[in-house]
């Protein structure tokens, strides 16, 4: 169970139940697992995306990426991976898909932002 000692004696405190718990959990684990493998399709999809990442090299308002691909596992409820461009990578984290269509994620210290990606720069306008 991923839930720490403090949280799952809060849980039980307010009524839920070991197995209740053990459920909730599972269900995070999957919604995780769940969100990395769409996530995955996404860049997977897409030749090419759009982010609102300021670059110091690019002077879109919308930056252009051609992705080669993107690697993401999980643990628990953590997400990690690598998001790979033609001339660059980084690390990105905890990423999660948005009712627009673009998604969202944190990428690591070379970027250290949360950032959006999209299909096309009128979905981040």
């Amino acid at each position: 169970m991923h839930f720490d000692q403090r949280t799952q004696q809060a849980l039980r405190d307010v009524g839920l139940e070991i197995d209740d718990l053990r459920a909730a959990s599972e269900a995070v684990v999957e919604a995780v697992a769940e969100d990395a493998a769409a996530l995955e399709d996404f860049f997977d999809e897409h030749d090419t995306v759009y982010s609102d990442m300021e670059m110091a090299h690019s002077s879109a308002e919308y930056p252009e990426h051609t992705v080669e691909y993107a690697d993401i596992t999980t643990h628990a409820d953590e997400m990690r991976g690598w998001l790979r461009f033609d001339t660059w990578g980084v690390s990105i984290e905890d990423g999660r898909l948005l009712d627009d269509g673009s998604v969202e994620l944190t990428l690591g210290s070379t970027i250290d932002d949360r950032v959006r990606f999209a299909p096309d720069r009128e979905t981040l306008r």
